[in-house]
């Protein structure tokens, strides 16, 4: 025998949204999927969907992370929920063309496996309104210049999570300059063991300790560089 299925109560857009923000702050995926999928059928749009409940809900896990309320569990579990809604609304976003804040490439270096940080990240930025294209884990440093070649992302991102991968940084950076795209990208670089102090020793452009701070900084470097750049 099977149990009957439960459906929510008919919701107003204005309830859908509270209900989006509120349950991807405690990270309940099944719910925020629910609520994904009963916005789109009240004819809402997958814009307001993001930018008025799943991104502000994001910010404010990042928050609570940098107040020291909310740890990388809950980081996870926030970031898997919204997931879980950028799945039933990226397709949509792109047919409706949606402007993305940029291009962000990202792929841990040859020789370390790690990618939980990393994919944490990538979350947080995809929430953020970046496209994030990930390379995945023991990316040598060819395979990134033919990545940026090919997507023309504003940021590269290296990650590390071992000491012994760390210097592979180094090495993507003279691949970079070898191919003449660093000029090109923004480079940042993080994971477990880095600091500011490596950053600036490898030549980054960027440096950040987490995924909420990686999100900030970017939006920053990509500010910074627009800035730069004659209209």
């Amino acid at each position: 025998m099977t149990s009957p299925k439960l459906t929510s109560p008919e919701l107003t857009p204005e309830e859908i949204l509270q209900g989006l923000y509120d349950d991807t702050l405690v990270g309940n995926a099944p719910h925020v999927l629910e609520l994904t999928h009963q916005g789109l059928a009240l004819q809402m749009e997958p814009q307001t969907l993001l930018f008025d409940a799943l991104i502000p809900s994001l910010e404010e896990v990042g928050a609570r992370f940098e107040r020291g309320d909310f740890f990388v569990p809950e980081m996870l579990i926030a970031g898997r929920a919204m997931a879980g809604a950028m799945e039933v609304l990226r397709p949509l976003l792109a047919e409706t063309g949606a402007e993305t804040i940029g291009k962000f490439l990202m792929g841990t270096v040859k020789g370390d496996v790690h990618d939980i940080g990393k994919n944490l990240v990538n979350i947080m930025l995809e929430g953020a309104g970046f496209e994030v294209i990930d390379l995945g884990v023991q990316v040598a440093p060819e395979k990134f210049v033919a990545a940026i070649e090919e997507h023309q992302p504003d940021i590269v991102g290296f990650s590390a999570f071992l000491t012994t991968t760390m210097p592979m940084f180094k090495a993507n950076m003279n691949a970079l300059e070898k191919s003449g795209v660093r000029d090109s990208v923004i480079v940042m670089v993080g994971g477990a063991p880095v600091t500011q102090e490596y950053a600036d020793a490898v030549g980054a452009d960027g440096y950040a300790p987490d995924a909420s701070a990686c999100v900030k900084k970017a939006k920053a470097l990509i500010k910074e560089r627009r800035a730069k750049v004659p209209a």
